[in-house]
């Protein structure tokens, strides 16, 4: 695997693990049934989806800029 593939894969995990974390705080905080973590995680990842396009990332979930997201590169 190249270096961009393994940034690539990085920064998909850690995208991952956070919006688990996230969903699991919430859950936590709002007394809800664990069950609710994996209804939430699709959610957070759509969230994510959506903040993208804002920062002009068109047709990519990527948050990261053009010149140092690693899918951009070939």
């Amino acid at each position: 695997m190249s270096t961009n593939q393994w940034l690539d894969l990085a920064e998909r995990t850690g995208a991952t693990a956070g919006e688990a974390g996230l969903a699991y705080a919430i859950v936590q905080m709002n007394g809800l049934p664990g069950w609710w973590v994996p209804v939430l995680i699709p959610a957070l990842a759509a969230a994510k989806s959506w903040c993208a396009r804002f920062v002009g990332r068109p047709g990519t979930a990527s948050l990261l800029s053009t010149r140092r997201d690693p899918a951009s590169r070939e």
